[in-house]
């Protein structure tokens, strides 16, 4: 008899992959459950805000997981993994495009957003076009460092994992990361940038 749902939820990440890895449809479907709004969000958040890409992106690396599950270390953490594969997945679109051209959008629009809007949620909004802005013009890889850490709210030996380096390093990143987004946003509050997203604007 095949375990239920309930069951299947229970599982570990590593469990669900070894029942993958049988042809278990249930097990993917679980896995599915728990990562999909995750990697979205992540592609999301790495692909220009483009949503349908977004999508599109989610797809094909559940895509990669279903055809392809024994690709998986299971001496490696699953998360991490994952990530790596996300991350890889991203990389590969950035070479195929030059790049940061939709960063541009985002900066001609912000004007448009802070006259259309008034009260706290004007610094607010601001804010966040200015960072995702600032971010599509770093190296990807400190992009994607501060994502994981800030946005996906991975540890740092998490991180190190998925990139494959030192612990020292993803500090170093997000010590160059942060330096550098504080120096383009003095408008506002350093603090803001360990806050999600939520700005203060410093005053004169």
């Amino acid at each position: 008899m095949g375990l239920f749902r309930t069951e299947y939820a229970a599982l570990s990440d590593e469990r669900l992959m070894e029942l993958i890895v049988r042809g278990d449809e249930r097990a993917f479907g679980a896995l599915y459950d728990r990562y999909h709004h995750r990697l979205l969000n992540y592609f999301h958040r790495m692909l220009w805000h483009d949503r349908e890409r977004a999508q599109d992106f989610l797809q094909e690396l559940f895509t990669k997981v279903a055809r392809n599950p024994a690709s998986y270390n299971p001496a490696r953490p699953f998360t991490t993994w994952l990530f790596s594969v996300a991350n890889n997945m991203c990389k590969n679109e950035y070479r195929k495009e030059e790049v940061r051209r939709a960063a541009v959008p985002h900066l001609k629009a912000e004007n448009g957003i802070v006259e259309a809007r008034g009260g706290d949620g004007v610094d607010k909004d601001r804010f966040n076009v200015r960072l995702n802005a600032e971010l599509d013009k770093l190296d990807p890889d400190h992009k994607a460092t501060f994502t994981m850490r800030y946005h996906e709210d991975m540890a740092i030996k998490e991180i190190a994992v998925v990139f494959g380096i030192s612990e020292g390093t993803v500090k170093s990143r997000l010590f160059y990361t942060l330096k550098k987004l504080a120096e383009r946003l003095k408008e506002f509050d350093p603090r803001s940038l360990h806050e999600h997203g939520t700005p203060r604007t410093v005053r004169s």
